[in-house]
């Protein structure tokens, strides 16, 4: 029988920014054979622009472990309070200034 590695606690250290979280309203995503990235953004309402407010960049196999994480809290999300109403959303035309 294999042995199992003994469990480490990880400190995580984050700062009162981090704690605070950013709000986006808008995510693109795209791929290259090496990695993931996730562009967080908000679109400011009625006006046609928006910041980017995070991007996260991770490898394939984090990003399909995030995608069922995601996945199996939407659905405790659902059992606790209901169905997620998705109403559909016109795809809006983005794109990076500098």
């Amino acid at each position: 029988m294999a042995e199992q590695a003994p469990q480490v606690q990880i400190q995580i250290k984050a700062d009162e920014r981090e704690l605070l979280g950013m709000y986006s309203n808008l995510a693109m995503i795209t791929h290259n054979s090496e990695e993931f990235t996730v562009n967080f953004i908000y679109i400011f309402p009625n006006a046609a622009q928006g910041k980017l407010v995070a991007s996260i960049i991770v490898s394939p196999g984090h990003a399909k472990r995030l995608v069922a994480a995601l996945q199996e809290n939407i659905s405790k999300y659902e059992g606790q309070f209901g169905p997620i109403q998705v109403p559909p959303l016109p795809t809006p035309d983005v794109g990076f200034v500098h």
